[in-house]
């Protein structure tokens, strides 16, 4: 077997803690410690999270998009793959490596998404651009850390927090979506999720995409 190779580190703002991009071949692999952030074989439930929350935009011409957490661009494809040329896309990602990684070593999985004319990439907490927004996004689609459960670092579960999701509500347009992708099921969350106002529809997904394999969450929560 290939052994797994370290291409490089990158420290997590406002924590001790730091990444590793490792590659296996043509694999690649976002490792926390001994934990495996994201691995670029599985990649379904992060591409179902763009196309579960675009397909409730079908309408839209122009619908105007935030995206929490680049990882390795499968949900900012996604996403792109299916909305049209109106579409803007807001990136938001906090350690800047990544979004580096994007244009360097991943460049062939990320596909050129991070050029597209419709994409823009902030390096900043998305928990500050959904603060300071009111009405501003048709969608907003959070892949952050390991989902309302934080793993990398402990200022997330605010994002995740009742507080968290009514700035995340305020933040969006009248019928728009939020999107939150999680490893797995949190009933508390989706009680804050109704709580905070949304319309809440929970859906399992396969990480692989297809039979088989891990089962993550997606919560699509539509702003009432």
């Amino acid at each position: 077997m290939i052994p797994w190779e370290k291409i490089d580190t990158a420290h997590i703002p406002g924590t001790d803690a730091e990444l590793r991009l490792m590659k296996r071949g043509k694999e690649f692999s976002i490792m926390l410690g001994t934990n495996e952030l994201m691995n670029s074989r599985l990649s379904g439930s992060e591409a179902a999270l763009a196309t579960l929350a675009v397909k409730k935009l079908e309408a839209n011409k122009k619908p105007h998009l935030l995206i929490g957490g680049l990882g390795m661009g499968f949900t900012l494809r996604a996403a792109l793959a299916v909305l049209g040329a109106g579409a803007r896309i807001v990136v938001a990602e906090l350690v800047p490596a990544v979004v580096a990684w994007g244009r360097g070593p991943m460049a062939e999985i990320v596909g050129g998404s991070l050029n597209d004319t419709r994409v823009s990439i902030q390096e900043v907490d998305v928990t500050e651009i959904i603060r300071s927004s009111r009405s501003k996004f048709d969608a907003i689609l959070l892949d952050v850390d390991n989902g309302p459960e934080g793993l990398t670092r402990k200022a997330n579960d605010g994002l995740y927090s009742s507080a968290g999701l009514g700035a995340a509500h305020m933040a969006l347009r009248p019928g728009g979506v939020l999107a939150v992708w999680s490893s797995g099921p949190n009933a508390p969350f989706s009680k804050r999720l109704r709580a905070a106002g949304f319309d809440v529809n929970e859906v399992a997904v396969r990480a692989t995409g297809r039979g088989g394999g891990a089962r993550h969450i997606i919560w699509i929560a539509t702003r009432t």
